[in-house]
This record gives C-alpha cells, sequence and structure tokens, in this order.
C-alpha cells in the first residue's frame, strides 16, 4: 500500500514545468521566452509586468511633462528679468543657466522645508490650543520644548519664503 502522497511524488517529473530532457525542446522553448516575455508566467506574474510597464509609461509621461514646465518656467523666469524691477527676478535667470535638474531640486527641497515647517507650526498651535482650553494639564518637557521653538520656526519660515 502506498498513501496519495507517496504516489504523488512518483508520478511528479524531477524538472520543473515547462523543461523536457530532449535538447530540441529547449532551443525552441528559449526564443520563445525571450520574444514574448510572457510566456510561462502566471497571472499574477503577467499582471505584475503589465502594472510595472504602466508605472514606467506614467514616470515617462511625468519626467517629459516636468521638462516641459521647466522650460516654460525659465522662459518665464527671463522674460521677467529682464525687467529688472526687483533684484530676485535678476537672480532666477542666473540659477537658469545652471544645470536646470540642480535649479529644480534646490526648489522642491525648500517647497519641503516649506511644508514640514509649517506642518511643525500647526502642530504648535494645536497644542497652544489644547493647553489654553485644560485639555492638557501637564504638559511634558518635550511639549513644552516644542512651544518654545515657535518663534524660531516662524522666523525660518518667513526666510525660506523670502528666498522663494
Amino acid at each position: 500500500y502506498e498513501n496519495k502522497y507517496v504516489k504523488f511524488f512518483k508520478s511528479k517529473p524531477e524538472l520543473p514545468p515547462g523543461l523536457s530532457l530532449e535538447p530540441n525542446a529547449q532551443p525552441s522553448k528559449q526564443p520563445s521566452k525571450a520574444e514574448g516575455g510572457e510566456t510561462g508566467l502566471s497571472k499574477t506574474a503577467k499582471r505584475n509586468l503589465k502594472r510595472k510597464e504602466k508605472r514606467k509609461q506614467q514616470q515617462e509621461k511625468g519626467e517629459r511633462e516636468t521638462d516641459e514646465l521647466i522650460q516654460s518656467l525659465e522662459k518665464v523666469s527671463l522674460s521677467g528679468g529682464s525687467g529688472g524691477d526687483t533684484g530676485g527676478a535678476a537672480q532666477q535667470p542666473a540659477c537658469g543657466t545652471q544645470s536646470s535638474a540642480d535649479g529644480e531640486a534646490a526648489a522642491s527641497e525648500k517647497s519641503r522645508k516649506i511644508k514640514n515647517l509649517r506642518k511643525k507650526l500647526r502642530q504648535v498651535e494645536e497644542l497652544q490650543q489644547r493647553l489654553d482650553s485644560g485639555e492638557i494639564k501637564q504638559p511634558t518637557k518635550e511639549q513644552l520644548e516644542k512651544l518654545g521653538r515657535r518663534k524660531a520656526l516662524e522666523e525660518e519660515l518667513q526666510d525660506l519664503e523670502l528666498d522663494l
């Protein structure tokens, strides 16, 4: 007597599915994988490949849009700088002559810092309101430090906003 488990493993082939011992079958199998790319893949693997391709296309589309936006912004800043009415406008074309990736990275970094500072200020204001309303009776050391940093956060935010 052999149980089902033993029978299953005896009937199971030694090679993974899709491979055979015949040398003629292997060369014909390999080019089809190279050509199709999706043959022999499970449904989920095919779905994941489609998702990856879609993400790549969206990323390339986004990069093209940002390049177009950068070019249009450079044109705007150059035309704005020709008036020469403010010192900040004269500095923008100088930044535009550098690689656009550096200028974009610096601008995105500043906007990220501004966003973070606004978030911290909002948290400080909420903490102050909670203290004023009596919701928090004994503030912790960290909460008091956060309240004490309010002035510095406001000044830093103003400086960053003026740089933009």
